[in-house]
């Protein structure tokens, strides 16, 4: 099926301000990149008349330069959701100037198909080919795009030739019925095919495409240090010992991992530690360490919703993309974050927090409780339902001057019932059967820096003077935050 070939700006053209456009990909690659560019340019150009011209914006995570800075320094959204982990739309968001709202990332392509989110006017979609039915075949990522396409009203097409021809077969595309008809997803093994390779369109929707020849532009990964190889070996060790007493079971679990240089620390020591078995990964984000290790044996298969990898690891699937094809699933967010799977294959989960407060409760998102970093991700789909549910962190921030362990989080994204393990580089909580205080006692002891160990002790005793089930001290609780915010350093905190 012939679709008209149309350039960049006669696309971004067919968007009209007050739109809503639902942007396909996931955790920046896999995204449309000429038409947010020209889209960009053209609320530029509509501002310069003096015109409004705002769009609100769906996507399914984090969508990188090409969509959320382009758009944010061109003043044209209106709202964002759910995900984003770019600095130029973060500093719209807590100007006030972008409307964003966070959201579990299972959560949204359901939550737009129920129509929760009203109309989606435009979807923009990245394809690596197009079939000759008129379906899509995703590039190097899914997201909710099969939902964008589904609901929205027009749809736009960028045609990726970098990746045309090299990732047919990848794709798993399946979405659930809406209630009260849907049955249970019928995947029991990280492996299982259920869907379809391709993502079905209706073609009276289609404005055009839009052809290009771009990779994703993916920032570099800060390198390992001490402290992120600290922390990975302590997931691994600890991992190790439950396996070894049979607390997992003997072919192991399948793993997810969340993104960045400790999810890359903590999959480099699992997959350099000789004691453990081969392991499957069901994720959300296929980073270089996993292309790394599925070439040495040690990942067996994985699932997850993109491809994040650096051009060198993208070109090192593609020399051997036989291989890799029969090994690398791709789904939609929506079925890679879904807690019924999640459950019942007993994944191991490993997240990262920006603090945890000594009775696990872990913000992920805040910084000072008002600060908005990325957003919540997919680490609350995986920490409520995880066979076990592992948060790691830094135990200190900015040098030493704000501690990551804190008496009460300034903003809670994972409850203290949902946090199975904390880790930090000075050793691993284990908090499942505990008390409050029992957990409050055993993170101070084996979490904390030295420097702020005792800090945390005396709050403890002040707080465990009354009694309560919780020793929480309310004229106490966020004395730490307070003290940076008014001296720079929450090692000079005094409690009353």
């Amino acid at each position: 099926m012939k679709y008209p070939f149309i350039s960049a700006a006669e696309a971004a053209s067919s968007i009209r301000h007050g739109d809503t456009v639902g942007i396909g990909g996931f955790s920046s690659v896999g995204t449309p990149k000429a038409v947010p560019a020209a889209l960009a340019e053209h609320a530029g150009a509509m501002h310069r008349e003096g015109k409004e011209f705002k769009v609100g914006l769906i996507t399914g995570g984090a969508t990188g330069n090409q969509v959320d800075s382009a758009l944010a320094l061109a003043d044209a959204v209106s709202f964002r959701t759910p995900f984003q982990s770019n600095k130029d739309m973060r500093n719209s968001i807590n100007a006030g100037e972008v409307q964003y709202f966070d959201l579990h990332l299972s959560q949204i392509g359901q939550d737009v198909r129920y129509g929760f989110l009203g109309k989606v006017n435009v979807a923009i979609a990245e394809a690596s080919d197009i079939t000759d039915e008129g379906e899509i075949i995703p590039s190097t990522s899914v997201g909710i795009t099969p939902t964008l396409l589904q609901v929205a009203d027009k749809i736009i097409i960028e045609l990726n030739e970098a990746h045309s021809g090299k990732l047919a077969g990848m794709h798993d595309i399946y979405v659930p019925a809406m209630p009260p008809h849907r049955t249970e997803i019928p995947i029991y093994k990280v492996n299982d095919r259920i869907g379809t390779p391709s993502v079905k369109i209706d073609p009276s929707k289609v404005v055009g495409v839009v052809r290009t020849n771009e990779r994703d532009r993916i920032a570099a990964f800060t390198p390992l240090n001490e402290t992120t190889v600290r922390i990975g070996h302590n997931v691994a060790e600890f991992l190790c010992s439950e396996w070894k007493r049979g607390a997992i079971p003997q072919e192991f679990l399948p793993l997810q991992s969340g993104v960045g240089n400790i999810a890359n620390a903590v999959l480099g020591a699992l997959g350099d530690n000789p004691a453990l078995p081969a392991f499957s990964m069901f994720t959300e984000v296929i980073q270089n360490s996993v292309i790394d290790l599925m070439a040495k044996g040690r990942i067996r298969f994985v699932a997850g919703s993109s491809l994040t990898l650096s051009d060198d690891h993208l070109d090192m699937m593609y020399d051997d993309i036989d291989t890799f094809r029969s090994r690398v699933l791709l789904r939609p967010q929506e079925i890679t974050n879904h807690p019924e799977l999640i459950r019942r294959m007993g994944i191991i989960a490993v997240n990262t927090a920006l603090e945890a407060d000594i009775f696990g409760n872990v913000n992920s998102t805040h910084v000072s409780g008002c600060k908005m970093m990325n957003g919540i991700g997919g680490s609350g789909d995986f920490a409520r339902n995880a066979f076990l549910s592992i948060f790691t962190t830094p135990s200190t921030a900015k040098g030493g001057l704000i501690s990551s362990i804190v008496p009460q989080v300034s903003h809670v994204d994972s409850t203290e019932h949902d946090v199975r393990i904390l880790v930090t580089e000075q050793g691993v909580a284990d908090l499942r059967g505990k008390s409050p205080s029992q957990r409050a006692r055993c993170i101070i002891e084996n979490c904390a820096h030295p420097d702020y160990r005792q800090l945390l002790w005396d709050y403890l005793k002040l707080s465990e003077g009354h009694s309560c089930h919780t020793p929480m001290s309310l004229k106490n609780a966020f004395k730490m935050h307070i003290a940076f915010a008014e001296t720079g350093d929450m090692r000079n905190t005094k409690f009353e």
